[in-house]
């Protein structure tokens, strides 16, 4: 069956939605607070009742032009909006406003490792409202709160092939708006949306087949799983003689399968026609130049000059800017610490310190361990202080104190806990000559070339001096001291 699938070329293009961080909704000034109580964040603007005018938020454009600069958009000097009209119960107005034929930003592309992805378009439109369907009591319910809440539509060229390539460019996208602040990339909320467009077709073929669109991905697995079920279907649909027909899909996560729920629309179903409420958006070589010059260091741009600057492996470079915020905050450590320390600083940002995050679900703002302490914590290790053992009871020290608190300083724990690092040689070989004479059967055994015994030695002196002895020093000493017969 394996030989079936690979005579096939999956054809895949991502339509995401970013919502935008605005503190007011695109034509109106209703807040975008998520969570409020259902239809607080409401008015007449965004309910469309008769006789009110929309107003554009700039906060709208300036957001858009900074993704369209940062992935090498072509960016209109004169833009309008359009009416998408379609009928459903939490779009009171009937239509949604968008952009059509004439979007702000276009052509562009980003990089996802060796390949380029394109990008057809990126637009400006409205959100819709959510409705809530209550199984229990067979109704369903509409919260108008998101109507009117800003997005930008970010179109890719069908440049995909496989579910990772997807994946991947997914991931990219949410690191990039993130880096832009213009979207905090949060999925479960629905701040980042995704639907997929999927064919396949015969390798070699130039025609596309005949795609379907799966709609409302609301997690980058299932992104995935969803396109590799899609895509198994439609082969399989095919060498059974079927047809794969024009479809909008919906996709079971707790299945891992595609569903069909209605035939796909085309443009023309949405009969767009020009907003005539809304003026012309138009954009001076200035103003694209002013948000090119406030760009931040971009991602791509930010891992290569890790990998450089700090002379750390592509992987740590990828890891540590997976967002602005902990690339700061390691390179807020590597200020006060020697450059032959970077990379254990960069194994305890990695390590230790994004465990911590990950398992209280928290960003490193609100972490507690401020990136001095940390670094202090650096050199005490760099300086032969303390052990790595040692380091760990140290963090988890401070880890149970506030942020602020001064006796999280590492110095001060490492002297208050005596846990400075025993690198006498006469202390530490006295332990040595005791262990030996204590466990003499295994001394005769590494005499005799069981040389992997050493291993047992050092964790018995370590243990007994309760792992302040210096490792470099323990490992020779014992070596030595072993080899006396």
């Amino acid at each position: 069956m394996d030989s079936v699938y690979s005579k096939y070329e999956p054809v895949i293009g991502l339509e995401v939605h970013a919502q935008l961080k605005t503190k007011s909704k695109a034509f109106c000034s209703c807040s975008t607070e998520f969570n409020a109580p259902p239809n607080t964040n409401i008015c007449p603007v965004c309910l469309g009742h008769p006789g009110t005018l929309p107003v554009l938020n700039r906060n709208l454009v300036e957001f858009i032009l900074r993704l369209g600069t940062a992935t090498n958009c072509s960016i209109r000097t004169r833009s309008i909006f359009a009416r998408k009209n379609y009928f459903y119960p939490d779009l009171p107005k009937g239509y949604q406003i968008s952009q059509f034929d004439q979007p702000i930003c276009e052509h562009g592309n980003v990089a996802i490792g060796d390949k380029t992805i394109g990008i057809t378009r990126i637009h400006m439109e409205e959100d819709a409202g959510k409705s809530i369907h209550d199984m229990s009591t067979d109704e369903s319910l509409v919260d108008l709160n998101r109507c009117g809440v800003p997005l930008i539509e970010i179109v890719s060229e069908p440049d995909m092939r496989n579910s990772k390539e997807a994946y991947d460019y997914l991931t990219m996208l949410k690191q990039l708006v993130i880096y832009l602040d213009i979207c905090d990339g949060n999925m479960e909320e629905g701040s980042l949306r995704c639907d997929a467009n999927v064919s396949v077709r015969l390798k070699g073929a130039e025609k596309f087949g005949t795609k379907c669109e799966v709609k409302n991905l609301n997690s980058f697995r299932n992104v995935a799983d969803a396109l590799d079920y899609e895509i198994k279907r439609q082969i399989e649909l095919i060498e059974q003689g079927g047809e794969v027909i024009h479809q909008t899909m919906t996709f079971d996560a707790r299945n891992k399968a595609t569903i069909p729920m209605r035939s796909k629309e085309e443009a023309h179903d949405y009969r767009y026609f020009p907003e005539p409420d809304l003026v012309t958006v138009y954009v001076d070589e200035k103003w694209k130049k002013d948000v090119a010059s406030a760009l931040p260091e971009l991602p791509h741009i930010k891992t290569k000059r890790f990998i450089t600057e700090y002379q750390l492996p592509e992987y740590d470079a990828e890891v540590l800017t997976q967002s602005r915020e902990l690339a700061d905050y390691f390179e807020s450590v590597c200020k006060s610490i020697d450059k032959q320390s970077y990379k254990t600083a960069s194994n305890w940002v990695m390590g230790e310190v994004m465990r911590v995050l990950n398992e209280k679900k928290i960003s490193i703002s609100e972490f507690n361990i401020s990136s001095q302490n940390l670094a202090s914590l650096v050199k005490l290790i760099a300086d032969g202080k303390i052990s790595n053992n040692i380091a760990k009871e140290v963090y988890t020290e401070m880890l149970s104190k506030a942020a602020g608190d001064v006796n999280q300083n590492p110095e001060t724990i490492v002297t208050d806990k005596n846990l400075l690092q025993v690198t006498d040689t006469g202390e530490i070989e006295g332990i040595i000559k005791k262990i030996i004479a204590d466990n003499p059967k295994e001394a005769e055994r590494y005499r005799a070339g069981e040389t992997k015994l050493l291993g047992l030695f050092v964790g018995k002196v370590m243990k007994e001096s309760k792992g302040k002895a210096n490792p470099k020093t323990v490992n020779e000493l014992i070596t030595k001291n072993l080899s006396n017969n």
